[in-house]
């Protein structure tokens, strides 16, 4: 079996009508750009292969993950990273203990805070492990959201819409970051958006949807 991410006939219905049909391998390090429209069934083809489906929709076909079919495990055992256009932090932990939250609880306590820091490191927040979220940026706050999953040790990553609610300067340099952390790690990235500049950011395959 190939490594990365492999849709096997994927099919995506609602009510009985085909969304999406995708028949795609993403290798490792490379982008899948799915666009379209709001309501053309982006967001529930991610839904589907983290196996979070929302009731309603029904989703057919395999998703590989390196060879390993992950199209029935729990949602926590398929290692599936995913970004959202909110960067979902937690509000009543401060900026260290919500990147803490990403890593496995065989982890030390003093490692955790070894590997807490250089994350904020990497991303060029070293002194902001005391934080409250709530006095972030918003660019900074899709950074701390971006290795806090990372942390998770993902094997492929999803972005949805992650990048719309950045103005535009910010928005690049989110792009570029997120692209080159998935290049560095070669995980398999397949993102939805409705934005034709963050599929020519990706500089990968692009997928083009019709309305629903």
């Amino acid at each position: 079996m190939a490594d990365g991410l492999q849709l096997d006939r994927v099919c995506i219905e609602r009510d009985g009508t085909r969304l999406i049909e995708i028949d795609r391998t993403v290798a490792p390090g490379e982008v899948l750009t799915v666009m379209g429209p709001s309501g053309v069934g982006k967001s529930t083809l991610l839904a589907f292969i983290t196996g979070t489906l929302p009731a309603g929709f029904s989703g057919h076909g395999t998703v590989r993950l390196d060879g390993t079919d992950i199209t029935r495990l729990p949602p926590d055992r398929r290692r599936v990273g995913i970004l959202f256009q909110d960067d979902l932090l937690f509000p009543h932990l401060s900026v260290g203990a919500n990147l803490a939250f990403g890593l496995s609880e065989n982890v030390s306590r003093a490692k955790r805070r070894e590997k807490v820091q250089h994350a904020l490191d990497e991303i060029g927040l070293p002194s902001f492990f005391d934080r409250d979220p709530a006095t972030l940026s918003g660019g900074q706050k899709a950074r701390v959201a971006l290795m806090r999953m990372l942390l998770a040790d993902p094997r492929a990553l999803l972005l949805d819409e992650a990048f719309s609610g950045l103005d535009a300067a910010l928005r690049a340099q989110m792009r570029d970051l997120v692209f080159a952390r998935a290049i560095d790690r070669r995980l398999p990235v397949l993102m939805v958006t409705h934005d034709a500049e963050d599929a020519r950011a990706a500089d990968g395959a692009v997928i083009e949807l019709g309305a629903a």
